[in-house]
Formats: structure tokens, C-alpha cells, sequence
């Protein structure tokens, strides 16, 4: 910092809270903080605001949209620092990102733990029963798309076997930290009991990186390549 702002810096610290809320005022009034207040012609914190009083549902369309950001934000350096380089998706996808090294290519779907009542949702007991689970919490991922439609006579809510290859979970609801994700393989995912081919609804995460699911996105992408066949638990 120049010397100027030392200066600022050492009287800002001098002044009470109430002075510190007119100072920032006057800054916000001059600094915005996204492009998107410009475009929009508002300010930061009225977005928050409008977002604060949305419905459940708006909410949770954020908060995936959030962990979304937040991988490409956190963890895509790491791997582009490793020679992956994104490719810009065009259209509407099944995948969220779309990574390509060589004649490698990884299709990555992100998504938010669920909540349920404000609580991070436990994996269904019944479902659990039937699956070799290690012991401890098990949470729930919902893994079908937001939209319902159809499309030639099909639902196109569900997922397919083979629309994306790594699934990137995000552990915010259950850690508080939206920089934890957990991944694992698409094709290891459990399918739906009368349609094989879909993906079932609710999957079973661990918070503990294990045999199926693992903390580092770089060795989910291994598992990956080598091509190994596995279900979930089972």
C-alpha cells in the first residue's frame, strides 16, 4: 500500500463503528463491487436483500449455483496448473464444466448436499440396509436436474448413465465449508431399481474420503481414466 492509504488505514482503525458505517457508505456509493450492480443498476447489498427474503426453492437454486462458482473459483486452478485446460460448454448441458487435456476430456456435474429442514439430509435408512456403507454419517446428494420437461415422449429431469463423468459434491451444508467437495465416478453411481440406465435420485456420501469417494479432484479424474467398474456400496 502507498503511504496514503497507511494513512487511512491507521485512522479508519481510530474510528467507532458508526463513523466505520458512514465511511463505508461513502465508498460503496463510488466502488462497486460486482459488474453486475452496474448492469443492474443497484448495489450488492439490495441483491443480497431481494435474495434474503426469496423462497425455499430460490434459495436452493442460489445456494447450487454458489458451489458451482465456488469449484470453478477454488479448485480449476489446481487442475489447469496440471495442463487441463475448461472448454466453454455450448448450450445446455448435462455437465457443468468441461475439461480437456490432450485428447482427454472430463465432463464434471457439480452439485449441492441436500437440506432438508435446514438440516443436512441423512442418507434414507431402508436405502442404506441394502448397501455395504462404512459406519458413521452418511448424507444425501440429489442428482437429477431442477427442470422437469420432456422431451421425444422421455422425462429429461433425470440424469442418463454417460451425460457426465465425474460428480462433484459440495459438503457445505453438513462441514459449513463451501470449499469441501467430494467426487466420485459417474458410472459408479447407484442406478434407478426399474430403470437401469438413470441415475437413482439420492446418493449416499460420506464425509470421509473412502474407496468410492475421495477429496482430491485430481484422483477422482485417475480413477477416471483407468477405468475401473464399481456401484456405490454395493
Amino acid at each position: 500500500m502507498s503511504e496514503l492509504t497507511d494513512e487511512a488505514c491507521r485512522i479508519i482503525e481510530q474510528t467507532n463503528d458508526e463513523e466505520r458505517r458512514i465511511i463505508l457508505a461513502y465508498l460503496r456509493e463510488r466502488v462497486p463491487l460486482h459488474t453486475l450492480e452496474t448492469e443492474w443498476n443497484t448495489t450488492a447489498e439490495e441483491i443480497l436483500t431481494a435474495i434474503a427474503r426469496s423462497s425455499d426453492l430460490t434459495l436452493r437454486g442460489i445456494r447450487g449455483i454458489l458451489a458451482e462458482a465456488i469449484f470453478e473459483k477454488r479448485l480449476l486452478p489446481a487442475l489447469e496448473r496440471e495442463g487441463w485446460g475448461a472448454v466453454k460448454i455450448i448450450g445446455d448441458q448435462s455437465y457443468d464444466f468441461l475439461m480437456e487435456r490432450g485428447e482427454a476430456q472430463v465432463r464434471i456435474q457439480v452439485k449441492l448436499q441436500r437440506k432438508e429442514r435446514g438440516e443436512p439430509k441423512e442418507y434414507a435408512a431402508r436405502s442404506r440396509g441394502s448397501l455395504k456403507c462404512p459406519a458413521g454419517k452418511i448424507y444425501a446428494v440429489e442428482v437429477q436436474k431442477t427442470r422437469s420437461g420432456e422431451r421425444d415422449g422421455e422425462k429429461t429431469r433425470p440424469y442418463r448413465f454417460g451425460d457426465f463423468d465425474i460428480l462433484a459434491v459440495n459438503l457445505h451444508p453438513a462441514t459449513g465449508r463451501w470449499e469441501r467437495f467430494s467426487f466420485t465416478v459417474g458410472s459408479w453411481l447407484l442406478p434407478r431399481a426399474k430403470a437401469p440406465n438413470l441415475i437413482e435420485i439420492f446418493q449416499p456420501v460420506p464425509i470421509t474420503p473412502d474407496e468410492y469417494w475421495t477429496d482430491d479432484l485430481s484422483r477422482c479424474i485417475e480413477w477416471l481414466l483407468a477405468g475401473t467398474t464399481k456401484r456405490l456400496y454395493s
